[in-house]
């Protein structure tokens, strides 16, 4: 129970009619948004041919298995000049899904891999069925307020707003750590794993699931790699550190990068949100809700939730090449 002089005040300072949500709950949220401890199940969500970053968070959750147990991983649909539609980006997120697999000789994981979504969501409560959304769905349904489903999503959110839609009762059995949208005071809000579906994200914000956000721009962007880096750190270590080495600098260079660069892995700090030692900080907010003209409509009388707002890249830099060269320490 909550203390009640505490829910007195907080009723008086937002008005009894103006509050969204029961401060009761709120204290149950905290409870759930607390970071996990032990060994978690977990799922990932990822447009992984998108650009790069989604595959070092892809190995980097599959080598992370003395904290994370990986029970499946869905392809996130995306539009850019990579595909021809959100069908096309997640057909092709799937097949490199599967291409990470090989390289780390980890295809006996296939199975755990589900197509996602083909289109967004046509309105904030019609769902857009798949094989990810359905096996969300219904996987969570396995779990509970004290045991919950993570959910990490680094991708338009569609597949994951989607299952919710199908089965509302699972955000008591899940908590979502999506990497999407900007920071709380940036200019605006037109970030890409927002601004594809904000009819999706809209959902989450509003379903009062337990929900970790990393913002890209503003916090998240901190997370960079460079070249000399790749080279000192990477090259040579082996076929997966070959490939994400060479990719992530035609990816720089691509994108007009000189003789010095560096360039975001952000999708690796959703991942390192779940894991031991001190990688980010957060601290809880009340939950804003994404609008469809690119800003936040800014809310002191919603549900909680965590918000990152710092990323230590050397440390999380430190742990995700030990975990992708299999260092031992």
């Amino acid at each position: 129970m909550i203390d009640e002089q505490l829910k007195k005040e907080w009723l008086e300072s937002v008005g009894t009619e103006d509050a969204l949500f029961d401060p009761e709950e709120n204290a149950e949220l905290l409870r759930r948004l607390r970071k996990p401890e032990g060994r978690i199940d977990a799922v990932l969500d990822t447009d992984t041919y998108n650009e790069i970053d989604d595959q070092y968070a892809l190995a980097y959750m599959i080598n992370s298995g003395e904290k994370i147990n990986l029970k499946a991983v869905y392809a996130a649909p995306f539009t850019n000049c990579k595909s021809d539609g959100p069908g096309d980006g997640m057909e092709k997120s799937y097949e490199e899904i599967l291409h990470i697999l090989k390289l780390m000789n980890r295809e006996d994981l296939k199975n755990r891999v589900f197509r996602g979504s083909r289109e967004y969501l046509p309105d904030e409560k019609t769902p857009v069925v798949s094989e990810a959304a359905e096996d969300l769905a219904d996987r969570a349904m396995s779990y509970t307020r004290e045991n919950p489903l993570y959910v990490v999503a680094i991708a338009a959110i569609t597949n994951i707003a989607s299952a919710i839609l199908l089965r509302p009762e699972i955000t008591e059995r899940m908590v979502l750590v999506w990497l999407g949208g900007n920071a709380l005071d940036w200019p605006n809000n037109r970030e890409y794993n927002l601004y594809q579906d904000i009819a999706a994200a809209r959902v989450i914000f509003e379903s009062r699931v337990p929900l970790v956000q990393l913002p890209c721009m503003g916090v998240v962007s901190s997370f960079t790699v460079s070249g000399p880096e790749l080279k000192a750190y990477l090259k040579g270590k082996n076929p997966l550190c070959d490939y994400l080495a060479d990719f992530t600098e035609q990816e720089a260079l691509a994108c007009g990068g000189g003789r010095t660069w560096s360039r975001p892995i952000w999708d690796v700090t959703a991942v390192g949100w779940l894991l031991d030692g001190d990688l980010m900080s957060d601290r809880i907010e009340y939950a804003p809700l994404p609008e469809y003209d690119h800003r936040y409509s800014l809310r002191k009388n919603s549900h909680f939730y965590k918000y990152v707002y710092y990323i230590n890249r050397d440390n999380l830099l430190e742990d995700l090449v030990k975990k992708l060269t299999g260092q031992r320490n």
